[in-house]
């Protein structure tokens, strides 16, 4: 879907056909300014998230220290170096912390697990997901893989795939 602004009036329009332009009496010229490229079917929740045939990880590694950051950084935490490259994090690791979360904003759906994975050496939040949330099920030590789901789709089609770690 695109929007053309003609004065104080917005054109809405939903084609897959190359740009095109034609003459409104009111508007005047409108052009269509739909990208004509096919729209992305599925998009990450996180910017860290690879999705593909092995979905995956990625960090921000220090050069000078090789500490790992998953959000934006202008300098690393541990040397204060500047210099960053990705780094891809392992999709298999070993739960070191977790809780058991009973308690949750209006609308997300509890109890749900959250934990403290190590992947290779790298630690990453996230929650532990395809179990039952509860102490039978989840352990301290428990090997765990990374597994993608989806959050749903929007009105063009777009599905937003969110992240978590079930049991290896």
């Amino acid at each position: 879907m695109s929007y053309y602004y003609a004065g104080s009036r917005r054109t809405t329009t939903t084609r897959s056909a190359p740009s095109i332009e034609t003459t409104d009496a009111h508007l005047g010229t409108v052009r269509d300014v739909t990208d004509t490229a096919a729209a992305p079917t599925q998009v990450p929740l996180v910017s860290y998230l690879v999705l593909g045939e092995r979905p995956h990880l990625v960090a921000h590694q220090c050069t000078s220290c090789g500490a790992r950051f998953f959000d934006r950084r202008n300098a690393c935490a541990g040397c204060f170096g500047t210099s960053f490259e990705p780094a891809d994090i392992a999709t298999e690791g070993e739960v070191r912390a977790f809780t058991i979360v009973t308690f949750a904003a209006p609308g997300v759906p509890v109890p749900f697990a959250s934990a403290i994975v190590d992947c290779g050496g790298t630690s990453v939040r996230g929650n532990i997901i395809n179990t039952e949330p509860d102490p039978e099920h989840i352990t301290l030590g428990m090997k765990v893989r990374l597994a993608t789901f989806s959050l749903g789709t929007d009105d063009n089609g777009t599905e937003a795939i969110g992240f978590g770690f079930e049991p290896a």
